[in-house]
């Protein structure tokens, strides 16, 4: 049988936690923090289980100052317990708000019910105890019955208190850590908690430490500076998703340690342990329909958030209406030109509290389609993420969403996991989106097409065009270099798009005939005319932006490694 030490008293919501971990094991109970690391420290326990966040009070601090100083332990794993607060008092017949003078409880607990005293018993003496125990014990003795006490419903009857107000504190849980001997093993959902050692001061230490794991596209949990009581340097605290066996994690710490801070042993490892989420998630499962790289890529993400994923398609081991039934949130990921076909063929076997979310680059038909086969008590939300699967993290890169009427709960969090992970949302409408997309993807597309056909027509190869192009034309000979380097099914896909999209290509078309006749003519007067009337269009502060972006580009373009 092992042993844990943790804060009693027997019922307090430390014992609770205690044996939810482990319901065999002997408890230990302390009064002090101090007091427990000692006793694991010294070897006389086997585990400690110590509070660390409580979503009213906060970080408990002294946890961390504490564990900093520990020689040997890891946090290996965690509790998440609602805590539910109620108010007792003595038996007596008067019990009212004005009768009571003191409450008791302790620190931890008046922190967590600030608001509830403030507004019932703003002239109310509060007296902090670490005894819980004893303390109710001499308000029995001494039958104080204008004293009340502050605790767990179970420790208030546990003594005989009435209960003068059940659960005072709502959307009120804490988090245990739970200290072991030997490391947690990986887990695929673990998070990693480092603290330095007091650092010395340099400009923008904080920020190159973070950013070590920004650009890794490592996402931070929790971040907590203080300053080290006895030398008053800088002691930073972070939570990372990952464990420390992960090469993209111990590959930042290793650069913090070395190029960042550069001393050795500037960090330490307090643990690696399965992540744990206060938030509570709606969502337990998504199917993707279509087995594609990039559904692949979701799948991968989603999985490291905790949920479950299934991918179906032509050849996988389960078909999609078999799935359907097993999942939350259903995801079409598949080529543009069969979404519309995917939606009416597998909508209609979605059923009033589930959700479907379109992943597409055209919106009108495929949202009108979700629309008119589904149950409208299925959420319904389109998703144009403009990146594709060898993207490494979805960080500054664009997503455009597109909710409906019937866009609910579960639309909304796969929204704040795109947001988690450093996407630019966007949001439009139906005709805003395929419009836009017209300018984004599907006439810069035709362009290639059309520009590739060009030069091929005209016998022009690589050499030729690198030997005589400037900065500004390699542009569009980029652009078309990309398209026809990767999949050409999907750049085909992206012109025939039936959406608002067309008109911009239209328009286009009509347009480089008219500035092509005036060229012909040499009508340089007409076509400087155009161009002001253009520029007027667009405001200041795009044109800089933009000249910016270029200038940066061609920063690049013009190194002699690049030519």
């Amino acid at each position: 049988m092992s042993s844990i030490a943790t804060i009693g008293p027997v019922g307090s919501d430390c014992c609770q936690a205690a044996v939810q971990y482990d319901p065999d094991a002997e408890l230990v109970l302390f009064n002090k923090l101090s007091e427990i690391i000692s006793a694991f420290s010294e070897g006389r326990v086997d585990f400690a289980l110590i509070p660390v966040y409580n979503t009213r009070e906060g970080e408990v601090k002294e946890y961390f100052r504490l564990v900093s100083k520990m020689d040997q332990g890891f946090w290996i794993d965690n509790v998440v317990l609602p805590i539910h607060l109620s108010l007792g008092t003595l038996p007596s017949k008067g019990n009212t708000p004005a009768a009571i003078t003191t409450i008791v409880g302790r620190g931890s607990v008046f922190r967590q019910c600030d608001e509830y005293i403030e507004d019932t018993f703003p002239a109310a003496t509060l007296k902090a105890v670490q005894d819980i125990d004893n303390a109710m014990l001499a308000i029995q003795e001494e039958k104080k019955v204008d004293h009340a006490v502050i605790d767990s419903e179970r420790l208030v009857k546990k003594y005989g208190f009435d209960l003068f107000a059940r659960e005072v504190v709502s959307h009120n849980k804490t988090r245990f850590a739970v200290i072991g001997r030997e490391p947690a093993p990986v887990t695929g959902y673990d998070a990693t908690a480092i603290i330095t050692r007091p650092l010395k001061d340099r400009v923008g230490m904080l920020a190159d430490i973070l950013g070590e794991f920004t650009r890794r596209g490592i996402n931070i949990l929790d971040l907590q500076s203080e300053n080290d009581v006895e030398t008053q340097k800088l002691r930073i605290y972070v939570e990372v998703e990952g464990h420390i066996e992960d090469p993209n994690i111990s590959g930042a710490v290793n650069t913090i340690e070395s190029v960042v801070i550069q001393e050795k042993s500037a960090l330490k490892i307090l643990g690696s342990f399965p992540r744990v989420d206060m938030r509570v998630k709606k969502i337990k499962a998504f199917g993707f329909i279509g087995s594609g790289e990039m559904s692949q890529w979701f799948a991968d993400r989603l999985e490291n958030e905790g949920y479950k994923t299934s991918i179906t398609g032509r050849s996988s081991s389960i078909t999609p209406a078999q799935m359907i039934d097993t999942v939350d949130v259903v995801i079409i990921c598949v080529p543009i030109s069969a979404t519309s076909s995917t939606i009416r063929q597998y909508g209609p076997l979605l059923k009033a509290g589930q959700a479907l979310i379109i992943l597409a680059g055209e919106s009108e038909d495929t949202i009108r389609a979700a629309l008119d086969a589904t149950d409208p008590g299925v959420e319904v939300m389109f998703v144009h993420n403009l990146w594709g699967p060898q993207a490494i993290t979805m960080k500054d890169k664009n997503a455009a969403i597109v909710r409906t009427p019937r866009s609910g709960g579960f639309c909304s969090e796969f929204e704040a996991f795109l947001y988690k992970h450093g996407a630019d949302i966007y949001h439009d409408n139906v005709k805003k989106h395929d419009l836009l997309m017209g300018v984004g993807q599907k006439l810069p597309t035709a362009i290639s097409v059309a520009l590739a056909m060009t030069l091929k027509q005209h016998k022009i190869t690589g050499d030729d065009i690198g030997s005589h192009s400037t900065l500004t034309s390699l542009y569009g000979i980029l652009a078309m270099a990309r398209v026809h380097n990767q999949n050409l099914r999907t750049y085909a896909e992206i012109m025939a798009t039936t959406g608002d999209g067309k008109k911009i290509v239209s328009c286009f078309a009509e347009n480089l005939k008219l500035i092509s006749s005036l060229a012909e003519q040499g009508d340089i007067d007409r076509l400087t005319e155009i161009m002001e009337e253009n520029r007027k269009s667009m405001t200041p502060a795009f044109l800089q932006s933009r000249m910016n972006q270029a200038k940066a580009v061609d920063e690049v373009m013009g190194r002699p490694d690049m030519k």
